[in-house]
């Protein structure tokens, strides 16, 4: 499948720089480069963490690989006066900076936004946290679990009775980064129209709260907090993972027309006559109940017997595949999202790239993961000197 050509992306001539670690902040600095941004990854002289996680292929993290494609890398220690220089004239030539410290960290080191804002006003200055820039908790640091724990995530996933469980996917941190990507975009649009720039605040803590919509409305509605289900839903069903035979599938009956499609399938007519599942909201009441039912006749097939059943009816369901299972899916093929990527030193691995599609055209992988310090030469050649000099900015005036 075609890609969108370097010119045609979405970002192309913009200039960012990251100042960032492990995943939320580098997960923005990747959605940005991923649609066009020239990012520059400033590092600590060790590197950004995440280098170090496994699995390592011929000692390079394949972690950092996935989050860090389509940038260049620069080595610095910002505690070196000629090195924070260089930062600083970096921040002066570019349109956006992406920071995750702690708050208070980039002003210690003289490259805060406050720093910035008169003499380039038109900047666009992010700042991912654990809690914000300001506040009670404003100091604290945090990572994905401890966001999950405290924005409540915990609190609803697992097993009713269970021990406390955190979403196997780090989603404070990509939610944090989405957030930041999108906020970034926005705020560059204000910038092509001829506004000023800003400093952009992304709390982990309160993106985590921001996609948790359903459980705070219902918190809000009722005064009660959402409690665990398991893999069921508090509004709908049949909407869960059910047992088969030989293992378990999922199936959304997400209104009434489906779920009387799952009364046939099943060929057990008398439960759409029974009061407790008349309606939507019953049979979420009910829902133990329901699935004790199902499960009689569920295990009477394999999953496979299910899931052509009800593909056939037209009832969203699905296999519960582990990630080598849900790469294999055709689906991935056709979209040619998993791109092969070569990390540094010539090893070959792959990787999944943007999932996204401009007019049926896919977003190039321009750049492979970098080594650390890798474009340190030619960056320090680029902005030799005290000046930043003119610039061509994304408005296209100099």
């Amino acid at each position: 499948m075609p890609d969108l050509s370097e010119q045609d992306l979405p970002l192309a001539g913009v200039k960012v720089v990251e100042f960032c670690t492990v995943a939320a902040g580098p997960f923005c600095g990747m959605l940005l480069a991923d649609m066009g941004a020239e990012v520059i990854k400033v590092e600590p002289p060790e590197g950004d963490t995440l280098r170090q996680w496994p699995p390592l292929s011929a000692g390079f993290s394949e972690n950092f690989a996935s989050l860090n494609r389509n940038k260049h890398s620069v080595a610095l220690n910002l505690k070196d006066p000629a090195d924070a220089a260089l930062a600083r004239r970096l921040v002066l030539d570019a349109d956006v900076v992406v920071e995750n410290n702690r708050p208070g960290v980039m002003d210690r080191l003289g490259l805060g936004y406050a720093a910035f804002r008169d003499e380039k006003p038109g900047l666009v200055y992010c700042s991912v946290s654990a809690y914000g820039q300001s506040g009670p908790r404003a100091g604290e640091g945090g990572f994905d679990l401890t966001i999950q724990a405290a924005a409540g995530v915990m609190s609803v996933t697992g097993e009713p009775g269970g021990a406390p469980v955190k979403c196997g996917v780090p989603l404070a941190d990509f939610a944090s980064g989405l957030y930041a990507a999108f906020a970034i975009a926005s705020a560059l649009a204000r910038v092509r129209a001829g506004g000023a720039g800003a400093h952009i605040d992304v709390p982990m803590y309160g993106c985590t709260l921001g996609i948790a919509a359903l459980q705070t409305s219902e918190y809000f509605g009722n005064g009660r907090s959402p409690v665990k289900l398991g893999s069921a839903h508090p509004r709908n069903a049949p909407y869960q993972a059910f047992r088969a035979a030989d293992g378990y599938f999922a199936i959304a009956a997400g209104n009434q027309k489906l779920w009387l499609e799952v009364v046939r399938v099943v060929g057990l007519p008398e439960l759409a006559a029974d009061p407790r599942f008349a309606s939507t909201r019953e049979r979420a009441q009910h829902q133990e109940a329901l699935k004790d039912l199902l499960e009689v006749r569920f295990g009477e097939q394999g999953v496979e017997h299910w899931i052509a059943a009800f593909r056939a009816a037209g009832v969203p369901h699905a296999r519960i595949n582990d990630y080598a299972a849900a790469l294999d899916d055709p689906q991935v093929g056709h979209m040619d999202w998993v791109r092969p990527l070569t990390l540094p030193g010539g090893h070959r691995t792959r990787t999944f790239a943007s999932p996204l599609r401009f007019d049926g055209l896919g977003l190039p992988i321009r750049l492979d993961p970098p080594a650390l310090g890798e474009h340190n030469a030619e960056v320090r050649a680029r902005h030799a000197g005290g000046s930043h000099g003119a610039q061509q900015d994304i408005t296209g005036e100099a």
